[in-house]
């Protein structure tokens, strides 16, 4: 109760400290990563070729970087983590700086297409304890299908595995017993899924990934300073992720 509370407080003061708004179209430029120093950095996955500004044709790049401050603000509130909060960093795939950030994130995933050598590395990212967050796809948006043949290139025979409330994901660090309650920003005719997919398809080992389909817990991030949605379905976006974080560095 404490701890959602407290996010609850941090929420109401977004307003003020991080009022930043979502920018449309071309334009936004893509702000330097920051250098390693072993600080907990928010890392968003890139696939296709860099570019110098990001915007909402650009898949992979939605909701930055508003969303990722957001998010990191909470999480520094809540944890000891110390994370950067005004510095995120854009990977591709095969980067090899990848390996260094054990927790990732990707936008849109439905729209993915990866080359053999980007699969190759982000199969040994995954293999070697790297955790990833997909987000922001549904039917209407890529679909399932799409993303799921491009999984099959990096984890070949990988299998997902839908999530229920009993997974030690839902209560890491919140406890969130009913994640499938969870409702969407929009597209609220789908039902919302959180797929995993663990190490040798063994449930009881290792996730290595999560997949929120039907779902964009980022969209909340990013909008949570504007009214965009009520604070209670916010606040849930925020634990969702939190839990995320936490289960990638401690598992």
């Amino acid at each position: 109760m404490r701890r959602a509370l407290v996010v609850l407080a941090v929420m109401a003061g977004l307003a003020t400290a991080l009022a930043q708004g979502r920018r449309f179209g071309f334009g936004e430029p893509v702000q330097p990563n920051a250098p390693y120093d072993g600080t907990f950095t928010f890392v968003r996955l890139r696939y296709g070729p860099p570019v110098e500004y990001v915007s909402q044709r650009i898949p992979w790049s939605h909701d930055y970087p508003t969303g990722e401050r957001h998010f990191m603000k909470i999480l520094n509130e809540i944890t000891y983590l110390g994370a950067h909060v005004d510095q995120s960093n854009i990977l591709g795939l095969d980067d090899p700086e990848l390996f260094k950030y054990p927790v990732a994130y990707m936008a849109e995933p439905g729209f993915w297409t990866l080359t053999e050598g980007e699969a190759a590395s982000f199969r040994a990212y995954l293999e070697k304890g790297g955790f990833v967050i997909f987000d922001d796809f549904a039917e209407d948006r890529g679909g399932w299908a799409a993303f799921a043949a491009q999984m099959g290139q990096v984890i070949p025979g990988g299998r997902w595995v839908a999530l229920d409330g009993t997974h030690p994901i839902f209560h890491v660090f919140f406890e969130i017993p009913a994640p499938l309650d969870f409702l969407p920003p929009y597209d609220r005719g789908y039902r919302p899924v959180f797929y995993g997919m663990f190490e040798d398809n063994d449930p009881n080992r290792r996730l290595m990934a999560i997949a929120n389909y039907n779902n964009d817990i980022s969209e909340y991030w990013e909008y949570s300073n504007t009214g965009f949605a009520p604070i209670t379905e916010t606040n849930e976006a925020y634990k969702l992720g939190v839990n995320y974080v936490i289960y990638g560095l401690t598992h």
